[in-house]
């Protein structure tokens, strides 16, 4: 389902597995929904508590990728080769390693380059000895030989990070038809919301959980993927197609947040993106003010004068502290950092 801007696609999601569930097409406990932040799977589970009552809201599984990864985990560790009650180590235990099996007296900008180096790696599902292959600079094959010692660590501390929390499933999934189909038969029905922000590994999760028969609903918008900076391929939403030939493709294109003149000034940016299915935004609340257009010296006197504007609008004319979500057009270029509300024009996360 191909859904613009402020046109509804949490409440897709919500109305889907509450009609899963009421038309018994599947039990609660076989649906999985997947979104990308604590934050969205908690507003996702609290609107589907609204819909879906009793041991059903309890039964369903609402979380991020990484929650997912992290029970396969619990429940595979030892095909995972881990103990039970294995560790998560976050950004700085991991730099910690780095800067212990790295080159002595490396600067910082050199050992968090080997980081995001050893993580892309993981982003895209590739082994130590995958990344190696693959790695064509210096610093890539630097960080390919530190990779495969520092996963040897992990393994010896009996831990694991935030991207193993993919990567190990999906090697353990792709290794193993049995286990794949095991988790098929658990998980019945997938359900993914910001599906362009999904990257190399995460999308063949999905593939894995899914299977060939594709039984999922997958949401997104190729015109607000934002995280091309950690291995989002908003190519994914359109990968779909191949993958899956029998895949019904929805436009959802009516906007409930903003104006029209709002969204004619979004339609004009986005289509300069490469579309493989065009959208066209629109809303019924009137044309609205004029756009006003800010020329900023760099980013930090964007950040400054957005500030401002909202300060000076909560104080002189009483506005609430509002949200970005209340104005979301998408107003960006693929990949880039660039979406901002058109209204505020602040950052939209």
């Amino acid at each position: 389902m191909l859904a613009g801007a402020g046109s509804g696609k949490t409440r897709v999601i919500t109305e889907k597995i509450a009609h899963l569930v009421a038309s018994g097409r599947h039990e609660a406990r076989h649906i999985a929904a997947i979104t990308f932040t604590n934050k969205a799977a908690r507003e996702m589970r609290e609107r589907v508590a609204k819909r879906v009552k009793g041991d059903d809201a309890d039964n369903l599984t609402i979380s991020t990728f990484h929650s997912l990864g992290l029970r396969f985990l619990q429940i595979e560790h030892e095909r995972a080769q881990l103990r039970r009650g294995f560790s998560i180590f976050d950004s700085d235990d991991q730099m910690a390693i780095i800067k212990d099996l790295a080159t002595p007296g490396l600067k910082n900008d050199a050992l968090y380059s080997l980081h995001n180096l050893i993580s892309a790696a993981k982003n895209n599902a590739l082994s130590p000895e995958q990344a190696a292959e693959a790695a064509r600079s210096a610093r890539e094959r630097e960080a390919a030989g530190i990779y495969a010692r520092y996963q040897a660590r992990l393994q010896a501390y009996n831990a694991v990070d935030f991207d193993d929390l993919i990567r190990l499933p999906l090697t353990l999934l792709e290794a193993d038809p049995d286990l794949a189909a095991g988790w098929r038969e658990r998980i019945r029905y997938l359900l993914v919301d910001e599906c362009q922000d999904t990257n190399g590994a995460q999308y063949r999760l999905l593939k894995q959980l899914a299977g060939a028969k594709g039984n999922m609903t997958c949401v997104g918008d190729d015109d607000q993927s934002i995280y091309a900076w950690r291995g989002a391929q908003p190519e994914n939403l359109d990968q779909l197609a191949s993958d899956y030939p029998n895949l019904k493709v929805i436009k959802l294109e009516q906007n409930y947040r903003c104006t029209g003149r709002i969204l004619r000034c979004a339609n004009t940016l986005i289509a300069k993106n490469p579309h493989a299915h065009l959208k066209q935004l629109w809303s019924q609340h009137g044309d609205g003010e004029p756009v006003r257009v800010w020329q900023c010296r760099n980013n930090e006197h964007e950040a400054e004068r957005v500030a401002g504007e909202i300060h000076y609008l909560h104080q002189a004319k009483e506005i609430p502290g509002a949200s970005s979500r209340s104005c979301s057009a998408a107003t960006t270029s693929r990949g880039r950092w660039k979406r901002r509300c058109s209204c505020c024009a602040s950052p939209i996360t």
